[in-house]
């Protein structure tokens, strides 16, 4: 949307006002800003600018004890309950590691923060919510019934920003887009060369990257040794039978500045619309099934034999959500997951089913 017809932070409140229910990423969406533009619009009405500082921020958030972490993308959002715990600082990448809570993250994406308090009847709802240069979400922490609220005020003083000032929004830069790379001539032999020589997973990242390929384009090139096509009802398939069987899970779903993980069982799967939920104690998942595209059965070689994901992606080929088994290191994958996994539906089967009928 050009500059002169954004609307200003008082237009804004005043959309919120007349539309209390909706989501504010959908209304960010329907009024052409972007969220943190939306939530900026209340500086001075609840809402207090912080700075996104690792050293402080996650050292107080480890003092207040059980809160929520919500980290999403545009078709995932992925809520951890429980407290911070031990945090390992770094320039490029940090990690958040508990049993409930662990992240890794991106320091460079995290651009903007606020501190939100929202009155919901004799309630105050309170939040931390951190978005990156493009305005969008990085991570949210909300406060529960358990939260140290003294120890979340004194974080929120030391967070924050000499500018205050109302009526001022954030600049913000357009995104560019996520597409897929045309394969160079020849790089299918030096792909599966490497891949076969791969001793940790984490190692698939490097390959990528010097052989500039995105993720769907080398899983086509590898051979079914590594990566095969899975039916589009394969996740939610996943999601029930590691429920049904009782087989825990590790899922990560993240964005430009968050990476955030489940380990462990899940017992209560249900789908209301589009969606597909977990709804456990300490652990939800929402999951837009209608935004699967394609889904990929992936195996890379760790440090003993072989690991096995399931990897969903969206029509641009940009992966939203990603599962592996629970697996120590050291240790072999786990049967029961390696066998769920290696017998969901593969697309090519899916297809001929579908012409049968």
């Amino acid at each position: 949307m050009a500059a002169e017809t954004r609307p200003g932070a008082a237009d804004i409140r005043t959309a919120r006002a007349q539309n209390p229910k909706m989501r504010e990423r959908d209304l960010a969406r329907v009024l052409g800003i972007t969220e943190a533009e939306l939530v900026a619009s209340f500086v001075g009405h609840g809402v207090k600018r912080i700075d996104p500082r690792f050293d402080d921020l996650f050292p107080g958030l480890k003092q207040v004890g059980e809160v929520m972490a919500l980290t999403r993308n545009e078709s995932a959002v992925h809520e951890k309950i429980g407290p911070f715990e031990t945090f390992v600082n770094g320039k490029r990448a940090a990690l958040m590691l508990g049993d409930q809570i662990d992240t890794r993250m991106f320091p460079a994406n995290w651009v903007h923060g606020f501190a939100v308090e929202k009155v919901d009847g004799k309630e105050v709802r309170r939040s931390l919510q951190f978005f990156d240069a493009h305005g969008d979400a990085v991570q949210k922490i909300h406060a529960r019934p358990d939260t140290n609220l003294v120890a979340w005020d004194r974080l929120v003083e030391t967070l924050l920003l000499d500018d205050q000032t109302p009526e001022q929004l954030p600049e913000v830069t357009a995104a560019e887009p996520f597409s897929r790379k045309l394969p160079a001539d020849g790089v299918e032999a030096q792909l599966r060369a490497r891949w076969q020589a791969m001793t940790d997973p984490h190692q698939f990242h490097g390959l990528l990257r010097d052989l500039d390929l995105d993720r769907v384009s080398a899983f086509e090139l590898a051979g079914e040794t590594w990566a095969w096509p899975l039916d589009r009802g394969s996740v939610p398939a996943l999601l029930r039978l590691a429920a049904s069987e009782g087989i825990p899970i590790m899922c990560f779903v993240g964005n430009r500045g968050c990476i955030q993980i489940h380990s462990g069982a899940i017992a209560t799967v249900m789908d209301k619309g589009p969606w597909i939920n977990v709804m456990d104690p300490t652990f939800h998942l929402h999951l837009r099934t209608d935004h699967i595209y394609e889904v990929w059965a992936v195996r890379k070689p760790a440090d003993v034999g072989h690991v096995t994901s399931i990897e969903a992606y969206d029509s641009d080929g940009q992966q939203f959500i990603q599962f592996f088994g629970v697996r120590g290191e050291g240790n072999l994958e786990r049967a029961d997951w390696r066998g769920l996994a290696e017998n969901l539906p593969k697309l090519d089967r899916a297809v001929q089913l579908g012409a049968a009928e």
